[in-house]
């Protein structure tokens, strides 16, 4: 399922065990697969991993350090139990 695969992913960059730039290409696929429809939860996720790679400059930190994604995996997995 897709949305186990948003948390994996979310979940590796915040453990700092993932490579950025695979996980940006992954979620920009889902993102543009042709006749794919995602719920609010999923896009609002794929969004935030679609440019997880992006740095404030050549050789400087990632714009979202591992403690925010984590705050987006807790936001993520909260938003999955609200929705039931």
């Amino acid at each position: 399922m897709a949305e186990d695969e948003i948390e994996r992913r979310l979940a590796a960059v915040a453990d700092g065990g993932a490579d950025r730039d695979a996980v940006d290409r992954w979620a920009c696929r889902q993102l543009l697969a042709d006749g794919r429809e995602w719920d609010e939860t999923s896009r609002w996720a794929l969004e935030l991993l679609a440019g997880i790679d992006l740095r404030h400059g050549p050789g400087e930190p990632y714009l979202h350090d591992e403690e925010q994604v984590g705050e987006w995996l807790a936001e993520y997995r909260r938003r999955r139990r609200a929705e039931g």
